[in-house]
């Protein structure tokens, strides 16, 4: 590359490997393998079938959209798929210059400023960046630009803002935020919390989990009604979004199952949600690494899964300790039950189902 390229080089060889990376994260929004990218412009842009799914809400509710952090142009194609009128405007001249070559000259493109938005009566699209230098930002007033300011600019418009799905709900609220919270998960992992106006939002949803992998959504406006039961047949550990947005005993309550403890996540039934994987009960028993040592071998266990949640146990070095050696793959749920003096650790050994 070098002899035939020279000085460019590095650069046509990180192209190649962003836009093989790119073909993956951004499914769904058709052929992007002449698309220009950076490392830290494809870190930052939405996977493929979140602003796909994003676009179809929106296609819903509004008629233009305004991009007003528009980078490379991945929401913008997503927008465009959906047949939703759109103008994108982004306030660094070298993310414009892509997202123009990655969509064509009929793109609607500006330089602009996200605070100080060029159109009217068009729903606003904001995606802060949380990354500098290849580290993440995780505090609202660490955003550039800064949600609180993002929020004054807004004020008066439908606005869309995309966030980290680590964002503390409350300091959402305490900015004056009174529409919908969405988490949305894809390949079971969290990709984002994202900010939707109350002129956008679900009549009555303040939060919602949405899990793209299986078509499901979940809401605070559905009933909670969930009780506390020791473990029946099976083990469930909700996705991530159902359990960040803190929709658990929702989701419970839709698919007939209950809570193991009034504080920890993991749900049991005695019938699995469609599509879900569990975990089938074997053996239950308080946690004592010797007596489960013993359990794991008399069942011949080999290949271990160890989930954990509400004690302190790391499952790597647990694993380790236990030395599995046999021919069967299981998993070992260990979780608190119980609150005050009656809490304890409990192990359940169990058959995963895929």
């Amino acid at each position: 590359m070098r002899a035939r390229f020279g000085d460019r080089a590095a650069v046509l060889v990180e192209t190649t490997l962003l836009r093989r990376r790119a073909a993956d994260k951004l499914d769904g929004l058709g052929d992007v393998s002449d698309w220009l990218f950076t490392d830290e412009a494809l870190q930052q842009a939405t996977a493929g079938p979140v602003a796909v799914h994003r676009a179809r809400r929106l296609a819903g509710a509004a008629t233009v959209v305004h991009d007003a952090t528009c980078s490379i142009g991945t929401e913008l194609a997503a927008l465009h798929r959906a047949e939703i009128g759109a103008v994108g405007s982004d306030i660094d001249p070298v993310r414009l210059a892509m997202a123009r070559n990655n969509l064509g000259e009929t793109a609607h493109l500006c330089r602009a400023d996200a605070l100080h938005p060029v159109t009217r009566d068009a729903v606003l699209l904001v995606d802060p960046a949380r990354r500098q230098d290849g580290r993440r930002r995780f505090g609202i007033d660490d955003y550039r630009p800064g949600l609180g300011s993002l929020m004054d600019a807004c004020r008066g418009r439908d606005f869309v803002v995309k966030c980290a799905p680590g964002i503390d709900f409350d300091d959402v609220r305490r900015l004056g935020f009174d529409g919908e919270i969405e988490v949305t998960s894809y390949r079971g992992s969290v990709r984002e919390a994202c900010l939707w106006s109350p002129g956008l939002a679900s009549p009555g949803v303040r939060r919602r989990a949405t899990v793209l992998d299986r078509g499901e959504q979940v809401t605070d406006a559905e009933p909670s009604d969930c009780p506390v039961l020791p473990a029946g047949r099976w083990i469930v550990d909700p996705d991530g979004a159902v359990v960040r947005a803190g929709l658990v005993r929702h989701y419970a309550a839709r698919h007939g199952l209950w809570q193991l403890d009034p504080d920890i996540a993991y749900l049991s039934g005695d019938a699995l949600p469609p599509g879900v994987r569990g975990f089938e009960v074997l053996e239950r028993l308080a946690f004592d690494e010797r007596r489960l040592r013993q359990t794991l071998s008399a069942l011949d266990c080999g290949a271990l899964e160890i989930l954990v949640r509400g004690v302190q146990v790391d499952p790597d070095a647990l694993r380790r300790r236990l030395r599995p050696r046999g021919d069967a793959g299981l998993s070992v749920v260990i979780t608190r039950i119980g609150t005050g003096p009656g809490a304890h650790a409990a192990a359940f050994v169990c058959r995963p189902s895929r």
